[in-house]
């Protein structure tokens, strides 16, 4: 069922995404008076078409789900019929031409925002910015930050969720700022970053030492996975656990490290229930995190929800509040993917960041099981980074094409067709190497989990 979830996740998000763009290319072409052929929505062999409208234009879903394409009329790709020449689309003004190209990214611009507006609308819960205790001699222990310290701004901007906190701090690893930050309680902190490795962000956030507070919990079974290591050895919800290998216990998370440390090893662990105490040997199962070998008993604490529904808070607003809040989120995350791509190509940034379709499918199935809003504002993310992605100027993508259409602006002609057929040349190698990283990362990624 998870493998289920995440493949028509990804497909019903992938085809939202390309439908988004695709469609933006196509109201604008209708709007400059080009005549539109084909509206296709995947590669390759056709699975469904139908010709509709006044123009007879072909809607297609083929069977390549990855992308999507809208043909038009054009001179240079066949005969044209006289009578319907001017509707060609390189007939059309350098400025129609260019407005045709941008609308496509455009348009999953204002998807992200629409989405993000609906969320704010509704109300999204997350996490308050109250930080764990950070790990030694990372940049938030250095500054003093403490476990369950609340913080409510960066440099002087308000953060809201923890989210927002993660983002701010991101920001200025990257840009190896020295950011101040105020707590709850009126206290100041400056968190230095100037040393800080950005090459490799995947893990950035402990990197910097920032990690979500999790409140002490009771070392009580509250849950046993069936056939788990926990269950097979006798160990009965509700016990309370005393110890592991005579070091004694007092909260679930000294029981959890205990039992990471012990790989395959066996331990004896004492617990107590109903005033009487007895003795347990387990021996935890080898698992991987992150490429760290760890032990597994397959057991998770009693949890008083209590705890934990004072650690969240929700981003609810009016509609007119909403989307500002929507555009401001949509434009910071613009930004902020630039820069990180800007940071890749001058080797501030790890390429191991870039992902691929695999990835983006896992994170589409993870998201669709937690539920319709963090599946969208997943797509939202996704959807700003297409736009992002589709305006660099790399020859075949819309970016490329608007850049031909800046030099034509300037020098008063078309690009020649000896330039366009070496960008093409050069994009499609461009493009190739992308792909070709994002897939390594994406199979590095799975075999190292």
């Amino acid at each position: 069922m998870t493998l289920l979830t995440t493949i028509l996740s990804f497909l019903v998000m992938i085809g939202i995404l390309v439908v988004v763009h695709e469609y933006g290319h196509y109201l604008a072409a209708r709007w400059a008076g080009v005549k539109v052929l084909k509206f296709s929505v995947g590669f390759g062999k056709p699975l469904f078409s139908r010709r509709l409208g006044q123009d007879q234009t072909e809607w297609v879903v083929s069977a390549l789900p990855l992308g999507g394409y809208v043909k038009m009329l054009d001179e240079r790709e066949g005969a044209v019929a006289k009578e319907e020449a001017h509707r060609a689309f390189n007939r059309a003004t350098v400025w129609r031409r260019m407005a045709i190209v941008v609308a496509g990214p455009l348009a999953n611009f204002l998807l992200a925002v629409v989405v993000f507006w609906a969320l704010f609308i509704h109300g999204v819960p997350a996490l308050k910015p109250i930080v764990g205790e950070p790990d030694q001699q990372t940049p938030a222990a250095q500054a003093g930050l403490r476990n369950g310290d609340e913080i409510v701004s960066v440099n002087g901007r308000r953060v809201e969720t923890f989210a927002d906190l993660q983002m701010a701090l991101l920001e200025s690893a990257v840009n190896k700022a020295r950011p101040a930050i105020a707590l709850v309680n009126g206290e100041q902190r400056e968190l230095d970053f100037s040393n800080v490795d950005t090459g490799d962000m995947e893990d950035s956030a402990r990197t910097l030492g920032i990690v979500p507070y999790t409140p002490d919990l009771a070392p009580v079974v509250g849950r046993l996975e069936a056939g788990g290591v926990a269950e097979k050895s006798g160990l009965k919800p509700d016990d309370r656990i005393l110890s592991v290998n005579g070091q004694a216990i007092q909260t679930w998370q000294d029981f959890s490290k205990q039992v990471r440390a012990f790989p395959g090893r066996e331990i004896e662990v004492a617990v107590e229930s109903s005033q009487t105490r007895r003795s347990i040997r387990m021996t935890p199962v080898r698992a991987s995190d992150k490429g760290t070998e760890i032990g597994r008993v397959g057991a998770g604490p009693k949890v008083d929800t209590a705890l934990f529904e004072a650690l969240r808070t929700e981003q609810r607003y009016g509609p007119v509040v909403a989307l500002g809040q929507a555009m401001i989120k949509t434009w910071d995350t613009t930004v902020f993917s630039l820069k990180m791509l800007g940071r890749m190509v001058i080797g501030q940034v790890s390429w191991r960041n870039l992902s691929g379709p695999i990835s983006i499918a896992d994170y589409a199935g993870q998201t669709a099981q937690q539920g319709w809003m963090s599946f969208l504002g997943f797509l939202a993310v996704i959807s700003i980074g297409l736009g992002v992605i589709n305006l660099l100027p790399i020859p075949l993508l819309d970016g490329g094409h608007l850049m031909y259409y800046i030099f034509e602006v300037f020098r008063g002609r078309p690009v020649s067709e000896r330039v366009l057929d070496i960008g093409a040349r050069i994009g499609m190698a461009m493009l190739g190497t992308l792909i070709f990283m994002a897939l390594y990362n994406d199979i590095l990624r799975v075999l190292t989990r």
